[in-house]
């Protein structure tokens, strides 16, 4: 269940999963994501936090310029470009951390890459632009690709859903060129999940996706489910909430973490570890 998976990177960096958690820490260079927006919409400010996230136990600092909240106000590339680049330059410069660029289009992260991103990450799952498949093919990046319901008909079962969407992704990715060994799936919680309980029956059946076999990176971080469990309505209220999702969730073998408050993960991470170290872990079954 927790056997080291060695994950390849651009750049020539390696990743080991499955062993220890591994934490990616947000980094919105927006003004307008749903928890953050704003904060670190300049340069300065956005290379802060994300030294502070890897000195807090952040292994991957993941790069946004474009706000995935429903509703959130669209950007063309240039202005995604505009925001990204500058801040993946300096950190790549610094070899803080691993860097990760969460976009859809494949453009931008053929520069971004170029610019010193070691991951692309697609909320798109690699189905609004095929082409960013192959531009994580042709520089050895990485690649995330995450699960969504966004602008079609799902399937009236969760997990059904998950493997049908991520199996036609995964199809895209050979088809590029895309090595197994370089990708890493996402559930996308929150992402056209619309209700409290299709997020949680997704955290309840989260062992089965394990039949695509591939090591699973999860991002409840302050999503609306967790403050409706919790009652938190702020977004930046809501970690505490996250960090329990993010145990049960390692529990039962997600290899890591997409989250805001990187501290706070990284220490229920931490007690998640030593308690898989002796054993003890939710069953899974990999029919």
């Amino acid at each position: 269940m927790f056997d080291p998976v060695v994950w390849p990177l651009a750049h020539g960096r390696f990743l080991e999963l499955g062993p220890r958690a591994v934490i990616m820490g947000v980094l919105n260079v927006t003004p307008d994501s749903f928890s953050d927006g704003g904060r670190y919409a300049h340069v300065e400010a956005a290379l802060d936090q994300a030294r502070r996230m890897a000195g807090e136990g952040a292994t991957i600092i993941d790069i946004g310029g474009e706000s995935t909240r429903p509703g959130g106000a669209a950007v063309d590339a240039a202005e995604e470009q505009r925001r990204i680049l500058p801040v993946i330059e300096a950190l790549a410069a610094e070899g803080a951390a691993l860097i990760s660029v969460d976009t859809y289009r494949a453009e931008t992260a053929r520069l971004a890459v170029a610019a010193g991103a070691h991951i692309v990450n697609d909320v798109w799952g690699l189905q609004r632009e095929p082409d960013i498949a192959r531009v994580a093919a042709e520089t050895g990046a990485g690649l995330v690709i995450m699960h969504t319901g966004r602008g079609r008909e799902k399937l009236a079962d969760p997990v059904a859903d998950q493997i049908a969407f991520l199996s036609a992704s995964l199809d895209i990715a050979r088809a590029a060129g895309v090595g197994e060994d370089r990708i890493v799936l996402d559930p996308g919680f929150g992402f056209a999940k619309e209700t409290t309980d299709e997020n949680l029956a997704l955290m309840a059946r989260f062992a089965e996706l394990f039949a695509l076999g591939r090591p699973l990176l999860v991002g409840t971080s302050r999503k609306r489910f967790v403050g409706a469990v919790t009652g938190r309505e702020a977004p930046d209220a809501r970690d505490a909430g996250t960090a329990a999702t993010s145990v049960i969730l390692r529990l039962q073998g997600a290899a890591a973490f997409r989250v805001h408050d990187v501290a706070m993960n990284a220490d229920a991470l931490a007690v998640a570890d030593a308690m898989i170290a002796r054993g003890v872990t939710a069953q899974r079954d990999d029919r």
